[in-house]
């Protein structure tokens, strides 16, 4: 029962003696109605109309909710707009508005989207809610001029509550409301409104529409969740959807601009409330769980001893047994992100509420209860192949528990078949059209160049192979890999020839892993080596694996444990060799994640975002530029700090490294990690891939053609290139405009001296002094946010899904003769292999996870729809030109990506039984398609 207003929710005391009639029925409110209350005030700085302006505590996430055709909600309601304009204006194109004494009456109109699934208490909610707007109770607009009122020395003000019911939109979760302001004639351009929401909880703005302003509507771009009074009395702060550089601000909204980036900034105290959109920085010390287990204790990453990039603060109390680590938020309770970086609630359904919370969370308990408590190994193939054909029985008591969730059932009912019994997983598309293709060199080595990890391989460039690793420590630094060794393989070829040629190529994760191999293989059902692979190069144009090394540290008694093995012709040495390519594979899946994906994209992606929103105001135009890149990222690395990279997640559950996980990440950010080779071209040189070469588009030639990731990455990478520098050449039309840009020089020096703490002293980071200086720098941020995580993400499942193509971890070493378990290798071979990969219970968990790291959500944005994304908060038609061009040329690869498919010529990406390479394909549906680009790091 919906109580009395009055009496359950008392107004204001500055407006108890006011009457409160409603002006507006929802059958007479119009698009951009006609309110009879209006008011005009003058005023300015922190106290507006006598509301304090508040800090920002919300948070940004609504980038575009998707219709049933993905269409986002803006551009349904920036259409409505245009439209909306064509009937206020005149048959000449002037406005209609009309002008009254003391002034002239402005007409706002305040679009809101409400939750797509509402309980009985949201629904209530809603009601009381649009009863308060309604009267005028509820939101308070405050429209602030670009000019300066010459008493005050401010912007302009002329405040008005929201009026009338809400009239729904074309979109089902979205309404609108209206509000009326009478404002001066000599008012000027509004630049900026203020809203104080009176309600009881926060609401999603979607934006504001401002009439009767010649010559065209104002549009007021938000996406933003406004915050209740309650939790913080401040304002928020809407800019118009226009750039401006710093320098050019209008007078009128500057010290809004400055205090818009001072309160987003925070004090670096306290614990951080759900509400709140502060961003600061922490090192990663939310990792372990000393006070629940010392077992579950970590150590923080960030500082001399074991550097990182820095996380986002969260201000949690420290444990109890180590005071330098914060406190954790286990699942289900939310971790603290800026109020807007949260999921939007499509995407929370696919992932977050759906996907990665109960099916990480539900669905492998269920799994763990239908397998054996002993946790079986795979006795033969078939078992593995049951789980994409017959599938994972589960007992009636499980099918119990899954009916008591009901958003679980509806899960299951997507992914069981058979009345819901039978869990089933699509067949990977490493073996959808040949089962046996991962038992072929081939395609060992063609995964190296077209795999979900092809970004490891290097030039071999000189014998012998040293490490780098201190001789006192890990015994002499020469590999077992030979000249010797090397020229049995190259079919009559020399090595000097080979060498010179560049037919050499090398896998090598000897110096990253070899530090960490003791202790990990005193986990239980680990055991690893640090690995060396030697490719070569065939004039067929074939790469194929030749040699393999393995490493062992060293011993008191045996200081060198190298063992060299080859493709031998002969039953025994045939499965060895196999057994050393899955130990390769263990390896490369681990670096993959841990480095390549996590470190490279996930954490170096986060200070970028931190400080983008912190010294960048909304309005500037770099801003703008990145916003779209940023989506999402920070929720993800929070839920990936909650479940997967922490202490007794399920990175370390399931890859080799166990709880060494993030420190081999922290030390390859110490050894590895360069700002500026993370530009695609610059790491394919620094990598031997490529040479440089001024006559090529990208300014590289590649040393294998048929390098798929490469050749379609540096497609991608060029259109980025050249998008950004004509975006920045049009903002930055001065030479000094660079340096003299207070904003953007705030913004790159924290970028490396807070977010890149631990590297700020790093002579190779790039100096921002020129516009070429700001189109790099730009470029490698948006390449790893969209092209380069989308090429090393979205492929886990396709061939991570299938174990023994790649498995996450080993559980044996490789048995050698006088070994007990040499006997029974050769009775059995094909037992000593799989039991020597991941358990049912550890691949089954692995493959879950795979599959929703590769699947993309319905409300996905992708980087050919930039143009429709940006045509919201970019005003200027010269800029959304650009974009637009941006897109027509993304169309275009992706026409030449199909090309090269189809191509008999190119052995990596075409031929029986290969899957097309189209990681890099701009497009693609939802869910697990092994293509699409977004244009930020959402999974």
């Amino acid at each position: 029962m919906l109580h009395s207003p009055i009496d359950q929710k008392p107004f204001p005391a500055m407006f108890t003696a006011q009457p409160s009639p409603c002006t507006l029925s929802s059958s007479t409110i119009q698009h951009v109605p006609t309110v009879r209350r209006s008011e005009t005030i003058t005023g300015g700085g922190r106290r507006i109309g006598g509301f304090t302006r508040q800090k920002a505590n919300n948070v940004p996430g609504f980038q575009s909710t998707v219709q049933s055709k993905h269409q986002p909600i803006r551009t349904v309601i920036s259409s409505e707009g245009a439209k909306l304009v064509e009937k206020s204006q005149g048959s000449n194109g002037s406005l209609a508005s009309s002008s009254v004494s003391g002034g002239m009456e402005v007409r706002a109109a305040v679009t809101i989207r409400r939750k797509m699934k509402e309980n009985i208490t949201d629904k209530l909610e809603d009601q009381w809610e649009s009863f308060m707007n309604g009267i005028g109770r509820g939101i308070l607009l405050q429209l602030i001029s670009e000019d300066i009122d010459p008493i005050t020395r401010s912007g302009k003000s002329a405040e008005s509550y929201v009026r009338g019911f809400p009239k729904p939109s074309n979109h089902p979760f979205v309404v609108e409301y209206a509000a009326n302001f009478r404002v001066p004639n000599d008012f000027g351009r509004p630049g900026a409104i203020l809203i104080t929401n009176f309600l009881d909880k926060e609401f999603y703005l979607v934006e504001i529409v401002v009439h009767n302003f010649s010559p065209e509507p104002q549009f007021f771009p938000a996406n933003t969740w406004i915050h209740s009074r309650k939790d913080n009395p401040e304002s928020r702060i809407i800019f118009k959807n226009q750039a401006y550089l710093p320098s050019q601000t209008p007078d009128g909204i500057k010290d809004l601009r400055r205090e818009d980036l001072l309160s987003i900034r925070g004090n670096g105290k306290g614990e951080r409330k759900m509400h709140e959109r502060i961003y600061d920085y922490a090192p990663y010390n939310d990792l372990g769980n000393p006070d629940k287990s010392d077992e579950l204790a970590r150590p923080s990453l960030g500082g001399n001893e074991q550097p990182y990039p820095r996380r986002c603060r969260t201000g949690r109390r420290p444990t109890k047994k180590d005071p330098l680590s914060e406190s954790r938020i286990e699942k289900p309770h939310p971790i603290y992100v800026p109020r807007d970086e949260a999921f939007e609630e499509i995407k929370q359904n696919t992932f977050s509420a759906g996907r990665l919370k109960a099916l990480l969370h539900n669905l492998i308990p269920l799994i763990s209860s239908t397998l054996s408590s002993s946790d079986n190994p795979f006795t033969c193939f078939s078992e593995i192949d049951k789980l994409y054909n017959d599938g994972v029985l589960l007992k009636d008591e499980d099918q119990k528990d899954v009916i008591k969730n009901q958003f679980l059932t509806n899960l299951m009912n997507q992914v069981f078949t058979v009345g819901g019994r039978l869990l089933k997983y699509e067949i990977p598309a490493v073996i959808k059209r040949d089962r046996f293709a991962w038992l072929r060199d081939n395609e060992f080595a063609r995964q190296a160049l077209a795999g979900v990890n092809p970004v490891n391989i290097e030039l071999l460039k000189e014998l012998p192979i040293l490490s780098k690793l201190d001789p006192a420590v890990y015994g002499p630094p020469e590999s077992a890999i030979t000249r010797e060794l090397i020229e049995q393989e190259l079919f009559g070829m020399s090595v000097e020839k080979a060498l010179e040629d560049k037919r050499l190529f090398i896998l090598d994760y000897h110096d990253m892993l070899l530090p960490f191999i003791e202790g990990m293989n005193s986990l239980p059902g680990r055991k690893a080596y640090a690995s060396r692979t030697i490719f070569f190069y065939t004039p067929t144009g074939i790469l194929r694996p030749i040699i393999i090394e393995l490493s062992l540290p060293p011993s008191s008694n045996s200081p060198r444990k190298k063992h060299v093995f080859v493709h031998g012709h002969d039953a025994t040495t045939h499965w060895i060799w196999k057994q050393a390519k899955a130990h390769v594979c263990s390896n490369d899946a681990g670096i993959h994640q841990l480095v390549n994906h996590w470190l490279r994209t996930h954490a170096c992606m986060e200070p970028y975002i931190i400080a983008t929103h912190r010294q960048l105001s909304s309005m500037h135009p770099i801003y703008k530029l990145l916003h779209p890149h940023m989506r999402y990222t920070l929720e993800i690395n929070a839920l990936a700090r909650q479940g997967l990279i922490n202490g007794g997640g399920i990175i370390e559950a399931c890859f080799s490294p166990g709880k060494y996980s993030m420190e081999i990440s922290s030390a390859a950010y110490k050894s590895l990690w360069r700002f500026d080779t993370e530009a695609l071209p610059a790491d394919l040189v620094r990598r031997g891939m490529a040479v440089e070469d001024p006559s090529m588009p990208c300014g590289v030639k590649l040393a294998i053609e048929d390098y798929p990731y490469a050749a379609d990455g540096l497609l991608i990478w060029s259109a980025i290139k050249e998008l950004v520098a004509s975006y920045v050449d049009h903002y930055y039309s001065d030479p000094s405009s660079i340096t003299s840009d207070v904003e953007l020089q705030a913004w790159w020096n924290e970028i490396k001296n807070k977010g890149h703490f631990d590297k700020r002293d790093e002579t190779w980071w790039p100096n921002l002094g020129t516009k070429e200086d700001l189109s790099s720098i730009l470029t490698i941020m948006i390449w790893v946010a969209s092209g380069q995580h989308a090429a090393i993400n979205f492929g886990q499942y396709p061939f991570g899904g299938y174990v023994p193509n790649r498995p996450t971890l080993m559980r044996k070493l490789i048995p050698g003769e006088g070994d007990p378990a040499y006997e029974k290798f050769l009775l059995n071979p094909v037992h000593t292999f799989l039991s020597s990969l991941p358990t049912q219970l550890q691949a089954t968990k692995i493959m879950a996870v795979q599959d929703t790291l590769s699947t993309h959500s319905p409300d996905e944005e992708y980087l050919h729809q930039l143009h429709n994304v940006q045509s919201t908060s970019i005003k200027d038609p010269e800029v959304l030109k650009l974009f637009e061009k941006f897109s027509a040329k993304l169309e275009d690869i992706e026409r030449t990506i199909n090309e090269r498919n189809r191509n008999i010529a190119l052995k990596n990406r075409s031929g029986a039984g290969i899957p097309p390479y189209e990681l890099l394909l701009p497009s693609s549906g939802p869910g697990v398609t092994g293509r699409g680009i977004p244009n930020s790091i959402s999974i």
